[in-house]
């Protein structure tokens, strides 16, 4: 089974992310993950702590000479600013933030000292989960399996570009060409305006991040047991990632103020279309979000995020001191104004491993030729079935 774990603290000497169920043979790119690693790092309105880092990932095992081995692959990604255990530059944190792990983490661990917390609970950790998606994604790029994450709007400003795998170049250029990873130009802008007021007035910003995966073949997933169901296990992914407070798939909430018959995707069939990877099976609208039953459906999968604005303002927030249960304003730790645009660069990868996961579920095997051969083997007996 494919999975994987992170370690590491936001001021530590480095974040380690341990990928283990990848079949052997898998040409690791590893400029392909220093670029994700990068784009996570840019946005308008991230702080100075981007200015210090400059993250690159560096394979500690399981790669020989590029490629894979089947054993566990260990990635880290290196902290520049490793400071963790300099008191003077890490002092405790007292007065915890609203919105943040700062309170709860403190009564967990018995302590009211915040930083042993928040050291973990920071959103840097991410950048090992994007490294560890990059990966999947490498390997998901071997099947046809395109991934396409960007924000979609930010308080007012809302846009719904029509994603498929035509208009996929176009914005792609236009999500890379903007401040905020929009790829609509006015929408864009619009965002720019909200973040740039909220840093003159010292409050934060968040967004909605999407993601689109395109080429996935119908199957992935299982209806057998809820844990296992596809949308539950992406669901699980996009509401762990920091600052996400809701989740949607396909038309998702907007399901419940209309009636089943302008909800549900009429199935066609096209035996024109049958080599392509929904087999001939095709659908005039995806409300579903090509997931049906915990399975895929042959049909692009469209994830929906929801990030709450950061927890740290600059102006601060009403707390408690938890040393003397004064009545204070919230501690300020070097943060963002709004990482919006981060997120969907991590929401898109961490979406990317549990369709990478279902993928070798399905077709797996212990080396790429193996995994190969049962796709392929798996795809002649789906079309054989229905005369393509």
């Amino acid at each position: 089974m494919l999975s994987y774990r992170t370690a590491g603290e936001s001021h530590g000497p480095t974040l380690l992310a341990l990928v283990e169920g990848l079949p052997s043979g898998l040409a690791v790119d590893t400029a392909f993950i220093d670029a994700e690693l990068a784009r996570r790092q840019g946005g308008y309105g991230r702080g100075g702590r981007q200015r210090i880092e400059t993250d690159v990932v560096r394979v500690l095992t399981g790669v020989r000479a590029g490629i894979t081995l089947g054993s566990p692959v260990a990635l880290e990604v290196p902290n520049k600013d490793n400071r963790l255990d300099d008191a003077a530059k890490t002092p405790p944190v007292t007065r915890p933030r609203p919105g943040h792990a700062d309170l709860a983490g403190s009564i967990k661990w018995l302590t009211t000292d915040c930083r042993g917390t928040l050291e973990r609970a920071s959103a840097r950790e991410t950048a090992a989960r994007v490294a560890a998606g990059a990966l999947a994604r490498v390997f998901l790029r071997e099947f046809g399996i395109e991934v396409f994450g960007f924000v979609s709007g930010a308080i007012d400003a809302t846009c719904d570009p029509e994603v498929s795998a035509a208009t996929l170049p176009e914005l792609r250029a236009a999500r890379d060409a903007s401040e905020v990873y929009c790829p609509d130009a006015e929408t864009s802008a619009r965002i720019v305006d909200h973040i740039h007021r909220a840093k003159v007035e010292k409050d934060t910003v968040g967004g909605r991040v999407e993601a689109h995966i395109l080429g996935v073949p119908p199957g992935l997933g299982t209806c057998v047991q809820w844990q296992d169901r596809l949308d539950s296990r992406i669901a699980a992914a996009v509401m762990g990632i920091q600052a996400f407070k809701a989740v949607e798939l396909g038309m998702g909430a907007d399901c419940a103020w209309h009636f089943g018959s302008q909800v549900h995707d009429p199935i066609e069939y096209d035996a024109a279309r049958a080599s392509e990877s929904h087999l001939g099976f095709v659908r005039p609208t995806n409300n579903a979000g090509g997931l049906e039953g915990g399975m895929t459906n042959g049909m692009p999968i469209v994830v929906r995020g929801t990030m709450k604005p950061i927890s740290t303002l600059l102006r601060g927030m009403p707390s408690v001191d938890l040393s003397t249960h004064e009545a204070v304003q919230s501690q300020y730790e070097r943060s963002d104004v709004s990482a919006v645009a981060a997120a969907s660069v991590v929401m898109e990868n961490v979406v990317a491993f549990e369709v990478a996961r279902a993928f070798l579920e399905k077709f797996g095997g212990d080396s790429m030729g193996e995994v190969r051969a049962h796709f392929d083997a798996t795809m002649r007996m789906a079309r054989g079935m229905h005369g393509a």
